[in-house]
């Protein structure tokens, strides 16, 4: 209990730093996940039916869809591999086996750290051509002053199909499309938007579950997760079933409403830099206030969401 208040008390520190200062504390992978109260032992996968083919599972780090048929089994994003074990019974619940092709919606360790189980057992690792580069260095992940050291993954966990803007699939039955409409929430985001189940899994770009994270270190923008969102919202329609990278479903009204808070929030901020105003006195301005219980937002993520888009309205 001491231990697990100390770090919190450090996450609480390291969410007041400067945007791009030095940071003395780059909290381990043990850390963080004690930070986010994620424990692997006592962690349950719940799954949430979409169609007949097509589910999500819910666990700890991103949401998993999971894509089930004559062909096989894809998947969107993977979590951990300490995870694996369960993943893989919930796949085997809803009628799937082995995991043939796995795609990451980016590189973060929450979604794309899975890899390193799917990738030894010969499941094809895909993802675009940017989040491949970013898995073969150390990154540091600002997310508003909570530092995580990523590691670079090893070769048998990075993808090993890439491509640029859009790709596609055809697999069980459907056509499968991947579209990157340019940096993000990273600088390698993909969404994968399931043609027949009339889905799309847009992973960090979308969170419904506050406000969202922009990695403005590693080529995130708020200006990017804007445009990226409307791209994506102007390809599906109005029944299409929105898949978030965090939260609960969603659907394109829900989408719609989350871009125009974005922008909201973004033109106020950049309003205020205009005039010269600082870090702090953007804070102190509570520009999210009125859209904080909607946006399901805690007093931590919305530090990290006004930290991360002044830095990457600032960045040179």
């Amino acid at each position: 209990m001491k231990k697990t208040m100390a770090l919190a008390a450090m996450a609480a520190g390291l969410l007041m730093a400067t945007p791009g200062q030095t940071h003395e504390h780059v909290l381990t992978i043990d850390q963080l996940l004690e930070v986010f109260g994620w424990d692997f032992e006592t962690a349950e996968i719940k799954t949430e039916k979409v169609t007949d083919q097509l589910y999500v599972l819910f666990g700890l780090g991103g949401n998993i869809a999971v894509s089930v048929g004559d062909h096989g089994v894809l998947i969107v994003d993977d979590q951990f591999p300490q995870l694996m074990p369960k993943i893989k019974e919930a796949i085997k619940a809803i009628g799937g086996d082995k995991v043939d092709f796995a795609i990451n919606t980016h590189w973060h360790f929450d979604h794309a750290d899975g890899n390193m189980a799917l990738g030894q057992e010969g499941t094809w690792i895909v993802s675009h051509a940017a989040s491949r580069e970013m898995m073969l260095t150390d990154n540091l992940i600002n997310m508003g002053g909570l530092v995580f050291e990523q590691k670079a993954y090893p070769d048998h966990a990075r993808s090993v199909i890439t491509y640029d803007t859009t790709m596609q699939f055809h697999f069980n039955g459907e056509q499968i499309d991947l579209l990157h409409a340019g940096p993000a929430h990273t600088t390698g985001d993909t969404a994968i938007i399931f043609r027949g189940q009339n889905a799309v899994h847009m992973g960090d770009v979308y969170n419904n579950a506050g406000y969202p994270f922009i990695d403005a270190d590693n080529g995130g923008s708020i200006d990017g997760m804007i445009a990226f969102c409307q791209a994506v919202h102007d390809t599906i329609d109005d029944e299409t079933v929105v898949i978030p990278g965090h939260g609960p479903l969603a659907d394109r009204a829900k989408l719609k409403r989350y871009i125009e808070i974005l922008t909201i929030v973004r033109d106020r901020m950049a309003a205020m830099i205009a005039q010269g105003k600082d870090l702090e006195a953007i804070t102190a301005a509570k520009l999210t206030a009125e859209y904080d219980f909607e946006m399901k937002a805690n007093p931590q993520n919305i530090g990290s969401f006004i930290d991360r888009t002044y830095a990457s309205l600032t960045k040179k």
